[in-house]
């Protein structure tokens, strides 16, 4: 590898710079304790003709100016061995993401629920059981986002049925059950698709329901009594056992997401 070859190549460099380094400072030292060697021969006290300076050890100095360039050897090498490792860990931009993707689990999403549909019937996640069920969760007063949603539902179904035979039960589940009672659920769907299953309940069940399905929701006071929810409006497409497919943001419009449907379908 190209990486491989530089790192070897620029430690190679490193240790010949050293190596010198080492050599050079080894002559150096050399110099000077032969010179006072030289010296001491001539110079003698006593009888025995023993040289009175004795030859010098070496002191803590020297080997720390040894130590210097060996250690500086080891950062630079450690530093080359880092990069090299975390280069071939690397993984090209696009290359195994799928891969990754699939293996990674996020947090489960769905579970059971117990609610009333427009005809003031109860229904639970059994009901959906055998079918692809689209669920959304939105309430009537929304001032603009959530028709829009609605409508793109509508309009998503109705793509898949007629030019793909598919059939997608489309559900919508309201936020905002204090006013969105199942008489009108059943006048504000009717407006879009009379084919899409309306949901309310009880505020602790569908509080309960949107924390098991990931859907934020938060009620926002305004002059008297008025009140706005602020929430995720993300679309929910669950396969015939009610396990989480897909999530859809607001970023799709009806024929992109009745086409992400439809190959999510063929993919099972």
């Amino acid at each position: 590898m190209l990486v491989s070859r530089n790192m070897i190549f620029c430690i190679k460099n490193r240790s010949a710079q050293t190596l010198n380094l080492l050599h050079r400072f080894d002559q150096s030292k050399r110099i000077p304790w032969s010179h006072h060697v030289r010296s001491a021969r001539y110079s003698t006290g006593g009888s025995n003709g023993h040289p009175l300076v004795s030859p010098p050890t070496p002191s803590s100095s020297s080997w720390a100016s040894y130590a210097v360039p060996a250690a500086l050897l080891g950062v630079v090498g450690a530093a080359f061995f880092v990069r090299y490792n975390d280069e071939r860990r690397a993984v090209p931009k696009g290359e195994h993401a799928q891969v990754e993707q699939r293996n990674v689990k996020g947090p489960k999403i769905g579970g059971p629920f117990t609610l009333i549909n427009t005809a003031g019937h109860i229904v639970t996640e059994r009901d959906f059981q055998g079918k692809w069920v689209l669920l959304y969760f939105g309430y009537t007063s929304s001032p603009d986002v959530g028709p829009q949603e609605v409508q793109k539902m509508a309009k998503a179904i109705q793509i898949l049925e007629t030019k793909y035979k598919l059939e997608i039960l489309p559900v919508f589940v309201t936020i905002d059950p204090q006013r969105d009672n199942p008489s009108q659920l059943h006048a504000y769907l009717k407006e879009f698709d009379s084919r899409i299953n309306g949901l309310t309940g009880p505020v602790a069940a569908i509080r309960q329901m949107a924390q098991e399905y990931r859907v934020y929701f938060k009620k926002i006071e305004e002059e008297g009594d008025d009140y706005l929810v602020e929430s995720s409006h993300n679309m929910y497409l669950f396969n015939p056992n009610m396990e989480i497919v897909r999530c859809f943001g607001l970023e799709y419009d009806a024929e992109e997401l009745a086409k992400a449907i439809l190959s999510d379908t063929k993919k099972t």
